[in-house]
């Protein structure tokens, strides 16, 4: 079944910081920052990369975006908007939408070691510390913490093997899907927005209506 998903729209309320978070074979690592939504502190995970070569993430960090989307989402309220089960923009799906058109090639992160000079870690920062400062508007789409108040998985949420294979009636909390990829979005003031998009290496495409890797997928060019 497809896991509790969609965007929040609130302003940052403390500095961005990077923490690590070990997992089996690496260890990965996010900028978490608070946001006030709906009158209560959310936690934000955005994922920058991680300490292992073979798995580096693939991100876009846009200072130009321009999509129709954004005159909907500006005309939205602030606070906690529920995608699940949606299969439309404001809803993201890399694969199934138009949302990256225009955005320029991806790029490889560094291979984090534990400081925020690498990138995207370095340059995402600076754009949340200039968000907090100018008081901006900040879109950030995941899927919802199943406990406490928060969103994560910030990052393209298909395409995965192993453990994240997504089955018929699967009730785990972390597998494939679609319209459920994760971004970050600022409005800056400027007809032009800034945004963040990222997908890691060992993620798969094209994927099928799982969201799962369909035969012969290959890695984001």
């Amino acid at each position: 079944m497809p896991l509790p998903y969609g965007f929040v729209k609130a302003r940052i309320a403390s500095q961005p910081s990077l923490r690590p978070s070990r997992r089996r074979r690496e260890i990965q690592y996010h900028l978490h920052f608070s946001l006030l939504v709906d009158g209560a502190n959310w936690d934000v995970a955005v994922n920058v990369g991680t300490n292992d070569s073979d798995d580096l993430l693939k991100y876009k960090l846009v200072y130009d975006f321009r999509h129709p989307v954004i005159a909907a989402l500006s005309a939205t309220g602030a606070g906690q908007h529920d995608l699940t089960s949606q299969s439309a923009l404001p809803a993201l799906d890399f694969q199934r939408s138009d949302v990256l058109a225009n955005t320029g090639a991806w790029r490889d992160s560094d291979v984090m070691d534990g400081t925020d000079l690498a990138e995207p870690a370095a340059s995402l920062q600076r754009l949340l510390v200039k968000a907090r400062e100018l008081q901006s508007d900040v879109y950030v789409w995941g899927r919802f913490y199943s406990e406490g108040n928060g969103i994560h998985d910030t990052h393209m949420n298909q395409g995965s093997t192993g453990t994240f294979i997504h089955r018929p009636a699967d009730d785990s909390n972390d597998h494939n899907d679609v319209w459920q990829d994760g971004a970050l979005l600022v409005d800056l003031g400027q007809p032009e927005w800034a945004a963040y998009f990222a997908a890691f290496n060992q993620q798969l495409v094209p994927t099928d209506a799982l969201g799962n890797p369909v035969a012969g997928a290959a890695g984001i060019p």
